[in-house]
This record gives C-alpha cells, sequence and structure tokens, in this order.
C-alpha cells in the first residue's frame, strides 16, 4: 500500500476527493501521467496497487466525493495505460459498472464518463463484459436524472460502434438478456432495446433473423405502445425483418407463427394489422412448415375477416382464400379434424361473416377430405345443426349446402331428416321462421322427392300428433307453393295415370293424414276429386276449429293462383269433372259466410258455366236454377275417379286410404277430448273449492241481521243486469 501511496502524490490523493469537479480533474491528470512513468518503467505490479488502492479508499467510500473521485480516477488510469490497459480491465471495469447502481445521480453520471473515456481506450477488448454493461445501460436508459440518461446515451452509442466493428461479440449470448427485457414497459428501455435491435441487425455477420423468434413477441408488443416514437421504430424493425424473411432461403416459421396467431386477436388495431399482414406472408411463403399450423392460422384468420378496421377485413379475406387454395393431404401432416374444430368454434361467432367462410372451410374439407370428414362427423353435425337456426339467411342456406353434401351417403340422409325433424319439434320457432327455406333449400341440394318421402315416413310415426299436425301443414303449403317443387306437382297431377305419381300420392298421403286441410289439398293436386269430396264428408264438428278455417281460407286463396289454373280450367266442364264442383261447394259450405274466402269461392263458383253432358254425349243446357245435386251423379270422365269409393283406381285403394285417414283423426280427436277433460277437471276442483268457500261465508252471515227491504231494492236497482236477463233479437224475456 505504502508503494501506491508513493506512486501518488499526496496532493493527488487528497484532490481526487475534493467537491470541485476541476480539483479532481487535475488530480485525474496528474494521476494519468504517474501512470505513464510506470508503464515506462515496466512496474505493473505497483500500477495494480494504484488501481487496488483507488477502488478501496475512493469507489467503494461511503462518501460520494471520493466515489466520483475513484471514477475519475479509474478512467485516468486507463488512459494513461493506453495499449496496456487490456491486462488490468478486469480490476477496473467492474467498480465502475457497479456504480451506475449508484444512489446518487452524479455518481452515476461519472460512472458513465469513466467507461466512456476507459472504451474509448480498449475498444474490442471492452466486449468481454458487453453482457454486464448491456444490462447497466439499459437500467440507465430509463434514469430518473435528465443528465444520466444523455450521458448513458453517449455510452450507448460508443458501445455500439466498438460492438458492429468487433469480431468477438456473441450474439448467442446477447440474446437472452434481449428477451428477458422484452415485455418491459418502460418507454425509455423500449427505445433502448428496439436501437440495439436495429444496430445488431444491421451488422452482416451477425444473425438476428435466426433468433427472431426469440424476441418477436416483444416487438409486437410495442406495436401498442403509447408513443408513436416507438410503434413507428418497432414497425420499421418489423418491417426490415419481413423483407429479410422474403429474401431469406432458411427461415424458422413454425415458432414465429405460433407468436403470430396469438398478436392477431391483439385489442390493438395496429397489431392485428400487422399481425395478419405477416401471417398473410407466411402462408405464402410457408410452405410445409406451416402444414401442422394451419388450424392456428385459420383461428387467427376468420374472426379478422369480421375485424371493424376494413385495411384488416381485406388482408385476412386475401390470406383465407390463399390457405384454402393450398393443396395438402393428410398423409403430408395436414390435420382436418383440428381444422375442423376451429371451423366449429366459429360458427358460434357474433360476426356472420366469419360465420359463413367457416362453413366456406367445412364445405371445402368436405369436398376435397371428405372421408377424413366423415369421420370427425359426430363433432361438429350438433352444431351444424344448431346453425339451421341462425339469424341470417345466408348461414342457414350455406349450412344446408354442407348437410346436403353430407347425405348424398344414404346412411347420412336418413340421420340428416330425422335430426332436421327433431329440432322442429324442439324448436318451433325454428320450423315458423326457417322451416320453409330449410326445406326447399334440400328439395334443390338433394332430390325432392327423397326429401318429401322421408319427411313423410318420419312424421307417419310422430308421437307428438300437434306437432306432426303443424309440421305437415307446413310441408303442406311448402308442396303447394314452391317453385322448386313443380316437378313435384307435376308428378302428383298424375297420380290417377302414371304409376310414379300414384306410389308418391300414397307416400305423402300417410302423413299428410295428420291434417285435414292437407288431406284435401293433396287429392286437389293429385285431381282426386271424389276422394277429396268423401274427406270434407267424413269431417265432424270437432274439426271444424279456427286452425281449421285458417287453413281453410289459404287454401281458397291458393286456388286463385297460377299453380292451380288446371283446375279452374276444369270447372269450364262441369259434366265431366262433378265431384270437382262438389268438393268445392263442399268447402264453401264449411266456410262463415262473412268471410273473405267465402266470397271468393262463391265468385268463383258461380262463374261455372250452367251445362253439363247428356246421357248421349252431347251438351245440353242446364236453367240457372238446376240444383247441385244433378252434378253428383255424373261419372267423371278419362282420368277422374269412380263413383264407388271402394274400388281401387290406378292401384290406389281410396277406401283403405279413408280409413287410414279416419284413424288419425281418431287419434287426434282423442288426444283433443283428454286436453278438454284435463282443462275441465282443473276448473272443476278450483270451482269446488270456491263453492266450498262461499258456502262458509254463508254460514257465517247467517248469524247476522238480515238488510232491511229498503237497502236490498237499492242495491237490486244498482246492479247492472245479467247476461241472461238482456233481451237480444228473437229472444224471450225470462
Amino acid at each position: 500500500m505504502s508503494d501506491a501511496l508513493s506512486a501518488i502524490p499526496a496532493a493527488v490523493h487528497r484532490n481526487l476527493s475534493d467537491k470541485l469537479y476541476e480539483k479532481r480533474k487535475n488530480a485525474a491528470l496528474d494521476l494519468e501521467n504517474a501512470v505513464k512513468a510506470l508503464i515506462t518503467s515496466g512496474d505493473h505490479d505497483k500500477i495494480s496497487k494504484v488501481i487496488y488502492l483507488l477502488i478501496k479508499d475512493f469507489a467503494k467510500s461511503p462518501q460520494a466525493n471520493h466515489r466520483k473521485g475513484g471514477l475519475i480516477g479509474l478512467a485516468a488510469v486507463t488512459v494513461g495505460l493506453s495499449s496496456e490497459a487490456a491486462q488490468y480491465l478486469e480490476q477496473i471495469v467492474p467498480p465502475v459498472i457497479r456504480a451506475f447502481f449508484d444512489q446518487d445521480s452524479r455518481v452515476r453520471y461519472y460512472a458513465c464518463e469513466a467507461l466512456y473515456n476507459i472504451a474509448k481506450v480498449v475498444r474490442g477488448e471492452f466486449i468481454f463484459f458487453f453482457n454486464d454493461i448491456f444490462d447497466a445501460l439499459c437500467k440507465l436508459s430509463a434514469d430518473s436524472d435528465a443528465n444520466v440518461q444523455s450521458a448513458a446515451h453517449l455510452l450507448d452509442r460508443l458501445v455500439k460502434d466498438i460492438v458492429t466493428e468487433s469480431d468477438q461479440f456473441s450474439i448467442e449470448e446477447f440474446i437472452p438478456l434481449l428477451k428477458e427485457r422484452m415485455n418491459v414497459l418502460n418507454p425509455y428501455v423500449r427505445q433502448f432495446l428496439v436501437g440495439w435491435i436495429t444496430v445488431l441487425d444491421s451488422v452482416p455477420d451477425i444473425d438476428m433473423l435466426g433468433f427472431l423468434p426469440d424476441f418477436l413477441d416483444g416487438l409486437f408488443n410495442m406495436l401498442s405502445d403509447s408513443s408513436h416514437e416507438i410503434r413507428q421504430q418497432a414497425d420499421s424493425a418489423l418491417s426490415e425483418f419481413l423483407q429479410e424473411i422474403k429474401n431469406s432461403p432458411s427461415v424458422d416459421y413454425g415458432r414465429m407463427a405460433e407468436i403470430l396467431v396469438q398478436r392477431a386477436s391483439s385489442p390493438d388495431e395496429f397489431t392485428r394489422l400487422t399481425a395478419i399482414t405477416w401471417i398473410n406472408e407466411f402462408v405464402k411463403l410457408g410452405g410445409d412448415q406451416l402444414v401442422r399450423y394451419y388450424a392456428d392460422i385459420l383461428g387467427a384468420i376468420l374472426p379478422c375477416i369480421s375485424d371493424k378496421e376494413e385495411k384488416i377485413r381485406v388482408v385476412a379475406r386475401e390470406t383465407n382464400e390463399e390457405l384454402r387454395s393450398i393443396h395438402v393431404e393428410p398423409s403430408d401432416g395436414f390435420d382436418v379434424g383440428a381444422i375442423l374444430s376451429v371451423a366449429r368454434r366459429q360458427l358460434s361467432s357474433d360476426h356472420e361473416a366469419t360465420r359463413i367462410e367457416a362453413l366456406n372451410w367445412i364445405s371445402t374439407l368436405l369436398n376435397k377430405h371428405r372421408t377424413e370428414v366423415l369421420c370427425f362427423l359426430n363433432d361438429i353435425f350438433d352444431t351444424l345443426l344448431k346453425a339451421l337456426s341462425d339469424s341470417s339467411d345466408d348461414v342457414v342456406l350455406l349450412v344446408l349446402e354442407v348437410h346436403a353434401g353430407v347425405a348424398k351417403d344414404p346412411q347420412y340422409f336418413r340421420q340428416l331428416i330425422v335430426f332436421l325433424v327433431h329440432n322442429f319439434r324442439a324448436d318451433n320457432s325454428l320450423l315458423e321462421r326457417r322451416g320453409a327455406l330449410i326445406v326447399r333449400r334440400l328439395c334443390v341440394l338433394l332430390d325432392a322427392e327423397r326429401v318429401c318421402r322421408e319427411l313423410s315416413t318420419i312424421l307417419e310415426g310422430e308421437d307428438n300428433l300437434d306437432f306432426a299436425s303443424t309440421m305437415v301443414q307446413a310441408l303442406n303449403l311448402i308442396l303447394l307453393t314452391s317453385p322448386e317443387l313443380a316437378k313435384l306437382r307435376d308428378l302428383l297431377k298424375g297420380s290417377l295415370v302414371s304409376r310414379e305419381g300414384k306410389e308418391l300420392f300414397v307416400a305423402l298421403y300417410a302423413s299428410w293424414c295428420h291434417s285435414p286441410m292437407a288431406i284435401i289439398s293433396l287429392c286437389l293436386l293429385a285431381q282426386a276429386y271424389q276422394h277429396a269430396s268423401v274427406v270434407i264428408q267424413s269431417l265432424v264438428e270437432e274439426d271444424i276449429n279456427v286452425k281449421f278455417l285458417v287453413q281453410l281460407d289459404k287454401l281458397i286463396r291458393l286456388l286463385e293462383t297460377p299453380i292451380f289454373t288446371y283446375l279452374r280450367l276444369q270447372l269450364l266442364e262441369p259434366g265431366r269433372y262433378t265431384w270437382l264442383l262438389k268438393t268445392l261447394y263442399g268447402l264453401l259450405m264449411l266456410l262463415p259466410q262473412q268471410s273473405a274466402a267465402f266470397k271468393i269461392l262463391r265468385t268463383r263458383l258461380k262463374t261455372v258455366p250452367t251445362y253439363s253432358f247428356s246421357g248421349g254425349g252431347q251438351i245440353s243446357r242446364a236453367s240457372s236454377g238446376v240444383p247441385f245435386s244433378q252434378y253428383i251423379h255424373h261419372r267423371e270422365d278419362g282420368g277422374a275417379e269412380d263413383n264407388n269409393i271402394n274400388n281401387s283406381h290406378q292401384g290406389i285403394n281410396f277406401a283403405a286410404r279413408l280409413q287410414q285417414f279416419e284413424n288419425v283423426q281418431n287419434q287426434h280427436r282423442g288426444q283433443t277430448r283428454n286436453k278438454v277433460n284435463y282443462s275441465y277437471n282443473t276448473s272443476s276442483s278450483s270451482a269446488s273449492k270456491e263453492v266450498r268457500r262461499s258456502e262458509d261465508q254463508q254460514q257465517q252471515q247467517q248469524h247476522k241481521p238480515p238488510p232491511s227491504s229498503t237497502s236490498l231494492s237499492v242495491a237490486d236497482n244498482n246492479r247492472p243486469p245479467s247476461r241472461s236477463s238482456r233481451k237480444a233479437p228473437g229472444q224471450l224475456q225470462l
């Protein structure tokens, strides 16, 4: 120690700890000269003792001025050592770095100044301490003192210059340090980190792209920073990396894809746009590397298709189309089940555009990988059925296309129709809102006759009679009005002359029995007018209710539409189509006279020509007063039915059909009676309780004095007349 003191004059020792900067500076210059003299004499041992003295008595001193002197002294020693400084760096640099964390801001400032001077002398040898220096600079970049920040920035620029020109810098050791700090929120630290990433990426010998997955998430995190400058710097860095990716033959797309998928759902709009833009490029460039990530990528794209920002929507749609156009097989690692799972989840999205694209994906997979999709059908089938209740018609139509694609296989066709009927039964509003749309679309996508036959078969055995009746009424209306079922109507018109028409008529008849008006409509369509008349005659009082009259009203109005043009033209030959007239008059008799439907049908019947065929085949005029009974005894010509209903016509056993209809209607009547009885019993029970309560009150009042006659008469005069006391026209007052 005495050797060190002898090398440092007493005045220098004293002035190094002076509170005045000028004195400390002069002392440092003297110390520098002293060290140069020691170098000249080759006394390295004494130099080490001088450094030790500066650290022990100054750098570690509890006095701030001593610590400042120690820092400037260590810098002066380094300058004095010049080219010999490298061998003493392990002694000199650590105490200076520790001073970066000193509580006194001026000490931290002088630490930056000291290290700056040391770095200028040793340059490349400085890299050995880079990680510690980087850590210290990262903290100082956010220092509360502006002077310290300024000094740190100067030092930072010098260190960057040294690193870029050094061949000893280890990027492998640096990346963990960078990764640890990428999620720091302090804006100054973020600027510091982005600055280093940009600088290192500009060095040709440093492969920052290879380590991009380690800090990519941090860069994306900075895109949502409140500072415009930081967002701009992060975006600039990301743009540069994306350009490098496009030009690089070897990129780790997989790890980065995972990060991008997460960032695509960021609440920040700019982050989402940047992430989806990167995903778009990855889909184009990634090739086989991205196959196992397709499901995750799709999960990120589909929500963005409905993003509120148009730019994001445009890029998302382009990416979606690009991804869907890629030809890849399950043998290449393409996970059909994972894609279907993503599409199924997105079917519950609040946004229509996303749901539509999810269905397009299911449809695409069904076309390209049908076998694999059918293996996962149970996982998505329920969701597809629920989608039939979607608020969007476009979504429902796409769902039906998917269902139709699945139902091309016979084993899935019946399953679809059964589940469809089940959904209609469980959700009556679905039948009301979507029933016609669903059935009509299925008839287009699948064979219309096949669909109607299957529905009829299922409804024939339906236990819920009310639902069966409602469903049949809906199907009947669809059959009568839908353009998609025009061929089916033409087939039914030939039921009495063709085998195909007869078989369809019989198939539909079984379930149409659940609704009298549906049966009558079916018979009118099939030109089975005699059977229609007999069905009308078989109706009883219980059948003529409000629902029946509403359906009848609809049928009367439909008779005036182009669909029943053939029927109206047949009225020009009343002698040939006697049973048609009887049927229409029968319907007229069921309608209330004041109803609009009654007036419509009566007006139509008034236009029927008043002539008929004579027995010899000649047309004979009939007066307008000829009773209807003169018509009904004629047999219909050509394709008409036989008067005897017990006979079969073209293989249709109408007697058996009538029995079938009456059996089903008896079931409906029995159910209605049971409901009425239950309601009556419930109300009777309530009434009995009310009577008992009234009797109890009367018994209590027997002990009270009776009211005066005057009060009774007043009460009677004030009481309103009862319903039975009001005299209506044609009624007696009792």
